[in-house]
């Protein structure tokens, strides 16, 4: 017998999501010598948990429609996370497989087979002795959307300037320095100074500042004289406003998230769209999962080479142990995060 905790999605939110109220946590007991596993099904004993900014929007009435499914009142919520295999009834899965993907918030989760469809074996996060959280970050869903969102959408070219919103993020973070290896000109902005510091001594960035304490205008002036080429979206709001206004002609935004505008019943206006027409920018939504298949392996392969030859440094940040799940999460929309927010839900 086991303690399983699980995550549970128990409120529908208006604003910024509360712990106890929208989200909660339930306990109960496993016993895992008598779980009978119809054919195709698993047992798997979670390992790592990914918290993401898009959550949000799946903590939504289940009639409104988006990308991505919502998550279902009274249920555990979900995300991508690491797993490890405890008891299998199917053939592509063996005890102590390491699996990556999509998988409930809960300690022990028993998984049909059609679930198990969605998971991949990532035995390379049980042997390759890279730090665990990697594979739900910068060798993860983020760490994708880093590199599909530059190499697809960015296009980026020798000598130009990037600017990065959320740079020390979970996203941010790796395209500076994927950037940086294209020859660029990084510029990132950050709400707190230790981010900065981190940004500027570790990842190599030229520039960085913070928006909440410095304007953001004057600051784009003074580090990207020449103007921008590349505007990596992640806040959205005023940051897109001012991205705009210093974006030279055929600037590319790939544009992946908008933080800032999450948790309001109403969103920002945004007063110069105009620039995009006369700028002639190519501003581009895309969601990672529509590139995996494309770019998924291509991705993993160089990232984990340039983690290895020390030429990609990644910083986590790691919350022990699943009860401590729904505050990481509503820590993301109040900047709480430095780095890639996880959840070590257990060591093995």
């Amino acid at each position: 017998m086991v303690k399983n905790t699980q995550i549970i999605f128990s409120k529908v939110p208006t604003g910024l999501p509360k712990v106890g109220e929208h989200i909660t946590v339930q306990h109960s007991d496993l016993d895992i010598n008598s779980l009978k596993l119809n054919q195709g099904d698993i047992l798997i004993k979670t390992l790592v948990l990914s918290v993401d900014p898009y959550m949000r929007g799946r903590m939504r009435d289940a009639s409104m429609k988006s990308y991505s499914p919502a998550f279902e009142l009274g249920k555990p919520m979900n995300g991508h996370g690491v797993a490890v295999v405890v008891k299998t009834a199917n053939d592509n899965f063996k005890e102590g497989d390491y699996v990556y993907g999509m998988i409930p918030f809960a300690e022990y989760t028993h998984l049909p087979e059609q679930w198990t469809k969605v998971l991949q074996v990532r035995n390379e996060a049980r042997d390759d002795h890279l730090p665990l959280p990697h594979y739900v970050g910068v060798l993860g869903m983020p760490g994708m959307t880093a590199y599909v969102g530059l190499y697809k959408f960015g296009q980026p070219k020798e000598g130009e300037t990037i600017w990065i919103s959320a740079a020390s993020g979970a996203v941010g973070q790796l395209v500076g320095q994927l950037a940086k290896a294209e020859g660029l000109r990084v510029i990132g902005s950050v709400g707190d100074d230790k981010k900065s510091e981190y940004l500027l001594k570790e990842c190599g960035f030229d520039g960085v500042f913070n928006y909440k304490t410095q304007d953001m205008d004057e600051q784009l002036t003074r580090l990207a004289p020449n103007g921008i080429d590349i505007y990596f979206e992640n806040v959205g709001g005023k940051h897109l406003e001012v991205a705009l206004a210093h974006a030279n002609n055929h600037a590319r935004f790939p544009t992946c998230g908008m933080i800032s505008q999450y948790n309001l019943s109403h969103q920002e206006p945004v007063h110069n769209l105009m620039n995009i027409v006369i700028k002639r920018i190519q501003m581009c939504g895309f969601i990672v999962g529509d590139h995996a298949q494309e770019m998924g392996s291509e991705f993993v392969k160089r990232v984990t080479q340039m983690i290895k030859d020390g030429k990609v440094t990644y910083k986590d940040d790691v919350t022990n142990g699943i009860e401590g799940l729904p505050d990481a999460l509503i820590g993301l929309f109040e900047g709480k995060n430095f780095g890639k927010a996880v959840v070590q839900v257990a060591d093995q």
